[in-house]
């Protein structure tokens, strides 16, 4: 039977003691829908309470809310068991104390979520020193991730996505990662020795269709995007102040993206991804589309990223072409077409400017 969570915002007045009443009235009356109700998760701060129940439909899961207190929720999403238990730690209800009748579950579902990537230079490593990196990379971040309370959602040989529960606890450990990673890099290659952090925070249910998705997106085009190594959103940042006695994070080492930036961030992402493999876009169509002059696009891109919009667009087609590259989609003429690029001589440049390596060597080397 499909699994669902979803939100309500709970009303002023409202406690964890109501809501822990109205659970208690939602498993009366679940067998007439054929529901099941697992757990919940409530946070009066943020005024939110996450429902986590089996349904056979989204349908069944509002009528029996409206039958057992009459509050609808107000968002609903279809999810995985593994997924929300890696994300908040349970899908089942907390054990409850003894004498007391009611289970009242005063627990957050708010997660601070980090985005851990190491840089594409690591795939041209020969293949034991790849090996004897990746094993060091992993046992060290590791280490850091178990002292500092880290639930690992899931990783591969460069990246990580990672769930926490205060946000004290994820910029330490940020911090400690990326200290440590020069002791697990190559020490012949020290100018590629690239990590890049980035930390945001959100609730599981929003509006879109995934767990946790507004978060994610947000923490992965920062670590993709941002030029600084280690980047945090404005509300990590006031969250750590709040939970430290308004102890400031050093601005020398990190990135504090403002809400403007955040949401410039948001819209040049989600025009890139439409138009990146059009090969005969250019920075005109890109200002006006996005509703600035060339020099206004110029100047919020570079502070940013560090390029012009032309070096962006370029930066962002060849890293989708590396990708195709790994997947074996297609020769190198037949990707850099479908990436934008207007020959496969000007491709293949770009990516030995970029990459240090022609896409054929590359090949070569990590696929054939």
């Amino acid at each position: 039977m499909p699994l669902y969570m979803d939100r309500h915002d709970i009303p002023e007045g409202v406690t964890s003691e109501h809501v822990a009443q109205m659970h208690q009235e939602d498993l009366k009356v679940q067998h007439l829908y054929g529901c099941k109700g697992m757990t919940y998760w409530c946070d009066e701060q943020r005024r939110t309470a996450f429902c986590l129940i089996e349904a056979p439909n989204k349908k069944a899961l509002q009528d029996m809310h409206n039958h057992a207190h009459g509050e609808y929720p107000h968002s609903i999403i279809e999810v995985n068991e593994t997924i929300v238990e890696s994300f908040l730690g349970r899908i089942e209800d907390p054990e409850k104390s003894q004498n007391t009748e009611l289970n009242i579950i005063n627990d957050p579902a708010f997660r601070v979520l980090m985005v851990i990537e190491t840089s594409n230079y690591l795939d041209r490593l020969e293949a034991n020193q790849y090996t004897i990196f990746t094993q060091k990379f992993h046992n060290s971040v590791s280490k850091r991730l178990n002292k500092f309370n880290g639930r690992i959602i899931k990783k591969d040989n460069n990246n990580y996505l990672v769930s926490f529960k205060t946000v004290t606890d994820a910029v330490l450990c940020a911090q400690k990662i990326q200290f440590q990673f020069k002791y697990v890099t190559p020490k012949f290659d020290p100018s590629s020795r690239k990590l890049n952090i980035a930390l945001s925070s959100g609730t599981p249910v929003t509006d879109k269709a995934n767990i946790f998705e507004d978060a994610i997106t947000l923490a992965t085009r920062m670590c993709d995007i941002i030029k600084e190594p280690f980047v945090i959103t404005t509300e990590v940042n006031a969250l750590y102040e709040s939970e430290n006695r308004n102890a400031l994070i050093d601005k020398d080492l990190v990135r504090i993206l403002k809400h403007s930036e955040e949401k410039f961030l948001g819209q040049l992402m989600e025009f890139v991804e439409e138009i990146w493999n059009k090969p005969d876009f250019d920075v005109d169509q890109f200002s006006k589309a996005l509703g600035y002059s060339k020099s206004q696009l110029n100047r919020k891109l570079k502070n940013l990223t560090g390029l012009s919009p032309n070096n962006f667009l370029k930066e962002f087609r060849l890293h989708k072409a590396l990708i195709l590259l790994r997947k074996q989609s297609g020769n190198i003429s037949e990707i850099a077409f479908e990436t934008g690029f207007n020959s496969a001589a000007y491709f293949s440049k770009c990516f030995l400017d970029k990459y240090k390596i022609l896409p054929s060597k590359y090949i070569q080397q990590h696929i054939s």
